[in-house]
């Protein structure tokens, strides 16, 4: 199972999620968001990411609130191996402009938005279906996910914590998950013990 853990801000918290097993990190650089990093705090968590966990190790850029090819500049600026364009604004024609910039990109959605459920529809590589509310922590009907017929490289996202991740991926049936909130111990702040609880919970699904 890959597991992605996203909202880092701190050395630490990239090193207990490479030491418990994460396939991928990530840093949300939207405005309105808990988990807010300014680029000097980015550029840090991405230097410790690739020192921790080499090639293997994808470390996303996340955003909401920025033009598509801005934020693939940024993501090339700082250092990231992967952008994630997450939410209704951006079609298909920003996903083009930010592939002239930017090699890797993800797609993140919500069923609430009526997406495009195959994943590569918009040229991405890879499709994360989020909770109704993004970076809400709330959870969400996850019964008729294994019904729509999902393929290829998706990760679930919205909801899940260390005590809940192995019931929803048996439900969903998912490639990967992702987590933020669901191991904070208050809005941004990681808990590290519950970073690698998640990671564990997750790989042995």
């Amino acid at each position: 199972m890959y597991v992605k853990v996203c909202g880092l801000k701190t050395v630490d918290a990239v090193h207990a999620a490479v030491d418990a097993g994460a396939d991928a990190i990530g840093v949300v650089m939207n405005e309105n968001s808990p988990r807010a990093a300014s680029a000097d705090v980015a550029k840090t968590v991405v230097d410790a990411a690739r020192q921790a966990g080499g090639d293997r190790l994808d470390i996303v850029l996340v955003v909401n609130d920025k033009p598509a090819a801005e934020a693939a500049s940024l993501a090339a600026d700082l250092g990231f191996t992967v952008l994630q364009l997450h939410g209704r604004r951006y079609a298909a024609e920003d996903f083009a402009a930010a592939s002239k910039v930017f090699g890797t990109l993800w797609r993140a959605t919500s069923l609430a938005h009526d997406p495009p459920l195959d994943v590569g529809a918009y040229g991405e590589r890879r499709l994360l279906l989020d909770a109704p509310k993004p970076g809400s922590g709330e959870r969400w009907d996850l019964s008729g996910l294994a019904d729509l017929g999902l393929s290829g490289e998706w990760l679930l996202a919205g909801g899940l914590n260390p005590d809940n991740v192995a019931d929803a991926i048996a439900q969903a049936r998912p490639w990967g998950v992702d987590v933020s909130s669901g191991v904070e111990s208050a809005p941004g702040v990681k808990d590290l013990d519950a970073i690698a609880r998640f990671i564990a919970a997750a790989k042995e699904a």
